[in-house]
Formats: C-alpha cells, structure tokens, sequence
C-alpha cells in the first residue's frame, strides 16, 4: 500500500484528466477517512491548483449524494410498557381482528332496494282526484269537446277539458324534476324551476277548491272571474314551460363552449 505521505505516481508523463485522477482521490480520501483539503491534493498528485479545486469539488458531490437518503416515518413510541408476547396457546385462541372499514358517506351512498311500486300506488289515487277536478272544472268553464281537423276530418274530436291537467300538472312534476335533482343545471334554471313549480301546484290546488266548492252548491257554469282565469292556464304553462326550457338548453351551450 501506498504510503499516506508519499505523493502518487499518476502513471503517465502527460498531466492526467481531472475524470482519470478523481478514482485515486476517492481511494486516498478513503483511507485518509476524510475529505483532503485542497493543497494536500495539490501536493499529493502533483496537480494545479484549479485541477485540485475540481477534484474536491467533485469528491464533495459524490459524498453529499451518498449521505442523501429517503426520508422513513418513524412511529412515536408507545409510553406504556410492553406487556410483552402472549402464550401461544392465547395467541391462538384470540380471534384475527379485521381492520375498520370506514362507512359510506351519506351523499355517496345509494339505496338500491327502494320499491317504486309504493310511490305508484299513492299517485294513483291522486291521479284520478286531480284529473277529474280539472276535467269538471273545464267542463263549467266552457272547456268541452272541439273537432281537431274540421274539414280533413270532421269525425276527430277531442274534449279540451283533458288539456288543464295534462298541461298544469305535467309542468309541475317537470319543474320540481329540475330543481330537487340538481344535475348539470344552472342556478338561474333551478332558481325559476322553483318557484314556477310553487305556483304550478298552487294553481292545482286552487282549480280543485273551486271546482268541488262549485259542485258542492249546484253551480253549472263557474263565474267569470274563475273563466277567465281557467282559460288562461294553458298559454301560462307553455310559457313557463318553454322559458325553462331555454334556460336548460343555454347553459348547456354555455358548457360546450367552455
């Protein structure tokens, strides 16, 4: 072994390459057991001074990547003393504790068990109350039986009396639709879909107090007022119905160009 205050024979007459000499400087370094300084190495390997500044500079880059290490968590000890292992005739009769699964959320969770059935059966009943509610309120306010096509054929006919709660109830259902599920709709959407749905049920609700308040005193034909205000329900529900319409079809425009 080479002696540590001799300096090394670089082995050639031309001055070594700073990348031929830097595998002797890390032999030497490591029997040193530190990093030389820059004259030692100057005067060691017989080198300049801005050779020997390259070599240290590389040494420290190898050392510092070397003493870099990934980062391990480290548990906090436990501040009560270990009881220390278990008999193994306890250890097998301790049943394996599964890990804690962590319940569903209440907004993720859906329950696929729920009857539709149910929900059927209690609109049936409503159906046929509220159909024939509006059906004889049209009837005492001039709503009645018209010929759809007269000219191109005169046998079609159709009692105008159907229209009010297919139109009235029918937008409600669609307005309530829109504004509890939410969905891809804007606020403004949601915002008219609510309060037009309030006054689309509110208007149900009136039409069957008059009608069977009407029908309880032997009324046949309803006063103007109720008329007038009857007759205008279907161009009412095709404007609310084709406003809502045009505030979910422009923000789903307003989607597709963002």
């Amino acid at each position: 072994m080479v002696g540590l205050n001799m300096p090394r024979n670089t082995g050639s007459a031309y001055p070594p390459s700073v990348d031929a000499l830097l595998p002797k400087v890390r032999e030497w370094a490591a029997e040193l057991g530190s990093a030389p300084s820059r004259n030692r190495i100057m005067a060691e390997f017989k080198v300049g001074a801005p050779k020997a500044r390259a070599l240290l500079g590389k040494l420290n880059e190898e050392q510092e990547a070397a003493s870099v290490r990934p980062l391990h968590v480290v548990p906090e000890p436990d501040s009560t003393p270990s009881p220390g292992p278990a008999p193994a005739s306890e250890q097998a009769s301790e049943p394996a504790q599964a890990a804690p699964v962590a319940a569903p959320g209440p907004d993720k969770h859906i329950d696929k068990h729920i009857k539709v059935w149910p929900v059927l059966l209690l609109a049936l009943p409503a159906f046929v109350a509220i159909w024939g509610g509006w059906v004889g309120l049209g009837r005492l306010t001039g709503f009645g039986p018209i010929e759809l096509l007269p000219g191109i054929w005169d046998g079609a006919s159709i009692n105008s009396a159907i229209t009010l709660p297919i139109g009235v109830e029918t937008y409600a259902a669609f307005a309530l639709r829109v504004w509890l599920s939410g969905g891809n709709s804007s606020e403004r959407a949601r915002e008219f879909a609510k309060w037009s749905a309030f006054a689309s049920l509110g208007l149900g609700m009136a039409g069957q107090v008059a009608y069977h308040l009407m029908s309880a005193a032997g009324v046949t034909r309803a006063p103007w007022p109720i008329t007038t205000l009857v007759s205008c329900l279907p161009v009412v529900v095709l404007g609310c119905g084709a406003a809502l319409a045009h505030l979910l079809h422009t923000n789903r425009d307003q989607e597709v160009n963002d």
